[in-house]
C-alpha cells in the first residue's frame, strides 16, 4: 500500500502542470469524439430503408445496429483497463484510429456484409470512446469539481440523440447514404489534433500492469452472447425458443468461466478491489437500472404518441424532446449542486423519487393523457432521472485510486450500455405478452390498439424498475469528494 501511495505521489511529481485552457482542450476534444461515437447510434436507423434499397439483403438490417452494439459494449471495460496500463493519450488515439478504420469500411461497403463488418469496427473503436472520455474528465479535475461536467456530457448526448436522426433521414433521402460514415473522418481527425499535445502531460497511472488476456476474451465472448440474446428474443425467434435459451446459457457459462478466471488470475481484468467496493457496486448497479428503464421507455414512448396520442412519426419524434432536454437539465443541475451538499446521493434520491411518481401518473391516465399532460411528465422524468448520472459517475469514481480509474469507469459504461439493452428487450417482451404488434426495437409505425393496455404495463414495469434504481442508490454509501486540495468545500446544505 505504502508502494503505491509512494508510485502516484512519483507519477504526480513527475507530471506537468496543466494550464486551464489546455484542461478545457483535452475534456472539448474527448467528448468531439465521444460525439462520434453517439452519433453512431442514432444517424444510422433513418437511413436503413434506403441502405436496405441500395445494397439488398434486407433481413440482415438489424445487424447494422447489432454490430454495432456488440463490440461497443463487450470492448468498454477493457478500454478503461488497457488506459490505465499504457496510459490515456495512445488509448485514445487507437479507439479512434478504430473506429475511423470502421467507418471507412462502412461508408465504401459494397454490400451488406461488409457494411455490417464495418459497423463492428465502429463499435470496437466506439465503445473506447464513450468510456475513456469520463475516464480522461477523471484524470483532470477532482471528484467535487467533476460533477458540473456532467452537463456537457449529458450535451453530448442531447446533440446526438437530436442531430443523428436528422442526419441520417437528409443524407439518406437527399445526398447519399455513405455521407452518414464519411462524416466522421473530419470530425475524428479534428477531435485527435484538438487533444494531441495537451494529453501529452497525463501521466500513466500504473505502468507496470498487465492485460489478462483471458479474462479479456472471456468477458467479450460473454457480453457478445447476452446480447444476441437481448436482441433476437420477441422479435427474430421467440423467448423460449432454442436459439434463445441456448445463447442464455452459452452466455451464462462464460460469465461463470470469467468469474473464475477474476479469482484465480495473479493480475485480473478488473481488480477484485473495484468489484468488491461497495460503493462501485451500488453505483453501478443503480445506473445499469435507471438506463433500462429510461432507455426501454424512450424507445416505446413514440409508438404510444403515435399509436394513442394520434400524433404523426414526426411529431413523435419532436415530442421526445421534453424528455431528452429534461434529462440534460436534470444532470447540469445535479452536476452544480453536488459540490455544496454533504449528503450529495440525496440529489439523485429525491430526481428519481420524481421521475418514479411522474411514470406512475403517466400510467394511470395513459388511456386518455393530452399531448400536454405527456410533455409535462415526460419533461419532468427527464429531470429527475437526470440528476442520477453525475451523481452515480463522480461517486464510483471518488470510490477508487487513480490506478483503478480507468477500469471502474469502464465498469460503470459497460453496465450503463447493457441496462438500456436489457431494458429495451424487457419492456419489448411486456409489450408482447400485452398484444403489442411490435418487434423489440420498436417500430416507427402507427399501430392500431382498442386498448392502452400494453403501454401502461410498460410504463409500470420502468417504473418499478426506477424504484429498484432508488433502492441501489440507497444502499450505496457515501465517502466525500476528494478536491484539489483535500479540504471540505463550503457546504450549504445536508
Amino acid at each position: 500500500m505504502d508502494q503505491t501511495v509512494e508510485n502516484q505521489a512519483m507519477a504526480a511529481k513527475a507530471a506537468p502542470l496543466m494550464s486551464e485552457k489546455e484542461k478545457n482542450a483535452i475534456i472539448g476534444g474527448v467528448l468531439l469524439s465521444m460525439l462520434l461515437a453517439a452519433l453512431d447510434q442514432t444517424i444510422v436507423a433513418p437511413a436503413l430503408p434506403t441502405i436496405a434499397r441500395a445494397l439488398g439483403h434486407a433481413e440482415y438490417l438489424p445487424w447494422i445496429v447489432t454490430g454495432y452494439l456488440l463490440t461497443a459494449t463487450a470492448m468498454a471495460p477493457l478500454y478503461g483497463k488497457i488506459s490505465d496500463v499504457h496510459g490515456r493519450r495512445p488509448v485514445i488515439y487507437a479507439s479512434i484510429l478504430i473506429f475511423l478504420l470502421g467507418s471507412l469500411v462502412s461508408a465504401l461497403a459494397p454490400n451488406m456484409l461488409v457494411l455490417i463488418i464495418g459497423r463492428a469496427i465502429q463499435g470496437a473503436g466506439g465503445g473506447g470512446l464513450f468510456a475513456l472520455a469520463q475516464t480522461v474528465i477523471g484524470d483532470l479535475v477532482p471528484p467535487r469539481e467533476r460533477a458540473r461536467y456532467a452537463a456537457w456530457v449529458s450535451g453530448t448526448w442531447a446533440v446526438a440523440s437530436v442531430a443523428g436522426p436528422l442526419l441520417g433521414g437528409v443524407f439518406a433521402e437527399h445526398l447519399h447514404w455513405s455521407l452518414i460514415f464519411w462524416i466522421n473522418l473530419p470530425i475524428g481527425f479534428l477531435a485527435m489534433a484538438i487533444i494531441n499535445n495537451p494529453l501529452k502531460k497525463l501521466p500513466i497511472a500504473a505502468k507496470h500492469h498487465r492485460i489478462d488476456g483471458l479474462g479479456a476474451v472471456l468477458l467479450v465472448v460473454a457480453t457478445a452472447l447476452l446480447l444476441l440474446a437481448l436482441s433476437w428474443g420477441g422479435g427474430t425467434y421467440p423467448w423460449f425458443s432454442s436459439q434463445i435459451l441456448g445463447l442464455v446459457a452459452c452466455s451464462a457459462v462464460f460469465w461463470a468461466l470469467f468469474g473464475l478466471r477474476l479469482l484465480k488470475a495473479a493480475e485480473p481484468l478488473i481488480s477484485l478491489d473495484v468489484l468488491s467496493n461497495r460503493i462501485v457496486l451500488a453505483g453501478t448497479l443503480s445506473m445499469f437500472l435507471l438506463q433500462a428503464a429510461n432507455i426501454g421507455a424512450s424507445v416505446y414512448l413514440p409508438v404510444y404518441l403515435q399509436s394513442v396520442v394520434g400524433l404523426s412519426v414526426s411529431e413523435s419524434g419532436t415530442a421526445m424532446l421534453g424528455l431528452l432536454l429534461g434529462t440534460v437539465a436534470g444532470a447540469a443541475f445535479s452536476g452544480r449542486v453536488i459540490p455544496r451538499f454533504v449528503h450529495y446521493k440525496r440529489i439523485a434520491m429525491v430526481g428519481v423519487s420524481l421521475a418514479i411518481v411522474c411514470v406512475g401518473v403517466l400510467s394511470a391516465i395513459a388511456e386518455h393523457a393530452s399531448l400536454l399532460e405527456v410533455e409535462i411528465l415526460t419533461t419532468l422524468i427527464g429531470l429527475g432521472s437526470g440528476t442520477t448520472f453525475p451523481v452515480s459517475t463522480i461517486s464510483v469514481q471518488n470510490a477508487v485510486d487513480r490506478e483503478h480509474l480507468g477500469v471502474a469507469t469502464g465498469v460503470l459504461t459497460f453496465l450503463r450500455t447493457l441496462g438500456g439493452a436489457l431494458g429495451v428487450a424487457m419492456l419489448g417482451a411486456v409489450a408482447l405478452g400485452y398484444g403489442l404488434p411490435l418487434a423489440a426495437e420498436g417500430s416507427q409505425t402507427h399501430v392500431q390498439l382498442t386498448s392502452a393496455m400494453p403501454f401502461v404495463m410498460i410504463f409500470i414495469t420502468a417504473g418499478v424498475t426506477l424504484v429498484l434504481a432508488l433502492i441501489a442508490l440507497a444502499l450505496m454509501p457515501e465517502k466525500p469528494l476528494r478536491g484539489h486540495d483535500e479540504q471540505a468545500a463550503p457546504v450549504l446544505a445536508e
